[in-house]
């Protein structure tokens, strides 16, 4: 999706966002991700979000394995993604229901002390520089093992796929939207996100999907509904 603005390296970038801890969620630079906003410091953080100009959130996972149970302020994962609110709506019930467009992913420097009701970091872009260049590395995905794995993921669980849309995808759009649509765990997800260039997170996706589609074959799970 277009956006009114081009972040063209770290620079362009504030060094303290606002952070959504959203456990399975993954936004990648230049995917898209609907959110319900329906909690009111969430729904503070949008307000501030437009208040202040910049329009950014930034997504990311609370590390639940490393965090005191039942903590109302869970620790988080050290990398996100910050995206840029490009659609927006209000429900008519106190809700937002918003689009995020990814820019990039970020390292968290230092959680703030804050006095607003959502989190804020101190964070670095500098380590994920380029994920401002679009389709970087494109060349080096396997797709026809990318589609292989889908193609079997979607047996597998009878689904079906628009396939004319698959097929015409940029194998950045594929492979991301793929990666954030998959139906996978926290920790495959953030490993996903982690990975250093696109050829890595398509063989990320790959490998998880074979081993899930193997694991269901050996238990007989049902499959996804």
């Amino acid at each position: 999706m277009p956006i009114n603005i081009e972040y063209r390296g770290p620079a362009d970038l504030p060094e303290i966002i606002p952070v959504f801890p959203l456990p399975g969620a993954l936004l990648l630079p230049r995917g898209q991700m609907p959110l319900n906003i329906f909690e009111p410091r969430y729904l503070a953080m949008v307000d501030d979000c437009f208040r202040d100009g910049h329009r950014l959130i930034g997504m990311i996972q609370p590390d639940v394995t490393h965090s005191p149970k039942d903590s109302d302020k869970p620790v988080l994962f050290r990398v996100g993604c910050v995206g840029r609110i490009t659609q927006l709506a209000e429900s008519g019930d106190g809700r937002y229901i918003l689009e995020l467009t990814g820019v990039a992913r970020f390292r968290v420097v230092e959680e703030l002390e804050v006095l607003t009701p959502y989190r804020q970091c101190k964070v670095d872009f500098f380590a994920f520089a380029d994920d401002f260049t679009a389709r970087l590395g494109e060349e080096a995905v396997n797709r026809e093992a990318l589609l292989v794995a889908l193609a079997d993921f979607l047996k597998a669980n009878n689904l079906k796929v628009d396939w004319e849309g698959v097929e015409s995808a940029p194998n950045e759009a594929l492979v991301n939207a793929l990666a954030m649509m998959s139906p996978y765990g926290p920790a495959e997800k953030q490993a996903m996100l982690e990975a250093p260039d696109l050829k890595t997170r398509a063989e990320i996706l790959i490998a998880v999907t074979e081993m899930d589609l193997a694991k269901k074959r050996t238990s007989g799970d049902p499959p996804l509904q």
